[in-house]
This record gives structure tokens, C-alpha cells and sequence, in this order.
């Protein structure tokens, strides 16, 4: 009797070791919490590596586990699932270390200017605009999304652009001029940026000299960001005088409304 429970119980061990290490699509989807079609979507775009089959049967391992936690860790972090597939097969050829794409992945990610959204009373708003601030100012500013009413207060979704374009009211140039203003220079800072960000890509191994590391990019990065910026001022002050110099050369220059007298 005594023998044949423990047969009995070392094949429930066994039974359990196996079904750890042998899972049908719906049990890992019960382990994991993501569904069975997702995990099959995984599985079809490259990022999660194929069952065993036996018979008609897909079994998956903790090894596919383990691979679903990381997908969700990566996919958390903003990445696609076609950049997800190509970093962990590159991770499974050896090519990349995870934990020194982390801190890769850390450095890119890092602000580059300190222009985080803010929350503020009543109050406090209507202190930013001053008491002399021209009537329907704020209407305006909620109409731009610079400024948006949560609640009982306001949400700042750029506090550096909020003072900009204040100063700019306050030098008589009206909200909608400022803003198209603001469309024109963000339309061309993206087209730059994303040329540039593909060229400093693109010359990546010229550029740090070998493959780049946490270590090294951090490095790169600390010089870069103040460059870039200040080129950017650099550049664009020079083009504006370029530009200016050229309108009044070509008779352009805005003209004064004739007085009432």
C-alpha cells in the first residue's frame, strides 16, 4: 500500500515538473495573463519563439514564459512589436546584451529639456496671465491645448512654450499668430530631427568608434544635447538675418497703418 502511494505521488511530481515545462496555448495564457490569439501574434511577427509539436499539440516551455514577461517589460516601454522581434533575435544570436540595451535604451529615452506638464490652481493660472491679461486669453490658450481644465484645475502641457507665447502676447503679437508661428517651427524641427537621429544612427560605428555602449553613448549624449541645442539658436538666428536682410533688400518690409489723420 505504502508502495504504490509513493509510485502514486512520484508521478504526480512528475506529472507536475512536466506540466511547468509543457504547456498547451491555453495554459500559458492562464500563467501569463495574455490570451491564447496574442501569444500566437508573438509568434507569427518573430518576437516569441515556436512551440515543440507533438502530435497535434503545440506545447510551450518556461522558456516561452520568461520570453512573454520580457515582450511585456519592452512592449511597456514604448517599443513596437516588429523592434521587439529584431532585439530579442539579436539578443538570442548573441548580439546584444539585454541589460546594456536597458541602459542604451535609458540614455535615448532621456529628456532632453526640463519642459514636463504641470498642474495648477485657479488661481495660479490667472496669476500667470496677469490681471491686465486681455479678455477670452485663457479661452484662447484652452483652444490651443496649451492650457487644458481638469477638474477644478489646469493641466500645462508645456510650460516653457505657455511662457513664450505670453511674452510674445505681451509684446502685442495675438495668441493664433504665435501658435501658427509655433506649427511652422515644429513642422521642420521634427523633419530635422529625424534626419539627423538617422544620420548620427547610420554613422554610429564611425562615430563611437566600435559598437556603442551604455557607457559610451551616455557620454556622447552629455555633449551632444547642449551642442545640438545651442546650434539650433546658432543656425537659426543666422538664417533669420540672412532672411530679414534679404526682405528689406527686396522692398518687403511690413508697413505701418496709415494714421486716422
Amino acid at each position: 500500500m505504502n508502495e504504490q502511494s509513493g509510485a502514486h505521488d512520484a508521478g504526480l511530481t512528475d506529472q507536475g515538473a512536466r506540466s511547468q515545462e509543457s504547456m498547451t496555448i491555453d495554459q500559458i495564457a492562464a500563467v501569463t495573463g495574455i490570451p491564447g490569439r496574442t501569444i500566437r501574434y508573438y509568434q507569427s511577427r518573430g518576437a516569441l519563439m515556436p512551440p515543440e509539436i507533438r502530435g497535434r499539440v503545440a506545447y510551450y516551455s518556461e522558456q516561452h514564459v520568461e520570453r512573454l514577461e520580457l515582450i511585456s517589460q519592452l512592449k511597456d516601454r514604448g517599443l513596437r512589436i516588429r523592434a521587439i522581434a529584431e532585439l530579442v533575435n539579436r539578443i538570442d544570436a548573441g548580439g546584444y546584451d539585454l541589460g546594456e540595451w536597458l541602459g542604451i535604451e535609458e540614455t535615448l529615452q532621456a529628456a532632453w529639456v526640463d519642459d514636463s506638464p504641470q498642474t495648477i490652481s485657479d488661481g495660479a493660472l490667472h496669476r500667470m496671465l496677469g490681471d491686465e491679461g486681455r479678455p477670452g486669453l485663457r479661452d484662447e490658450l484652452e483652444r490651443a491645448l496649451l492650457v487644458q481644465r481638469v477638474g477644478e484645475r489646469w493641466r500645462i502641457t508645456s510650460p516653457g512654450l505657455l511662457q513664450v507665447t505670453l511674452r510674445l502676447e505681451a509684446a502685442g503679437i495675438r495668441l493664433p499668430l504665435a501658435v501658427g508661428a509655433f506649427m511652422i517651427m515644429q513642422t521642420h524641427m521634427r523633419s530635422a530631427a529625424g534626419e539627423l537621429a538617422s544620420y548620427f544612427n547610420e554613422h554610429s560605428g564611425e562615430a563611437f568608434g566600435s559598437e556603442p555602449t551604455a557607457e559610451r553613448l551616455e557620454r556622447v549624449f552629455a555633449a551632444l544635447r547642449p551642442a545640438a541645442l545651442a546650434t539650433v539658436r546658432l543656425v537659426f538666428a543666422r538664417e533669420m538675418e540672412s532672411r530679414l536682410r534679404e526682405m528689406v533688400r527686396e522692398g518687403e518690409v511690413p508697413r505701418a497703418p496709415r494714421s486716422a489723420g
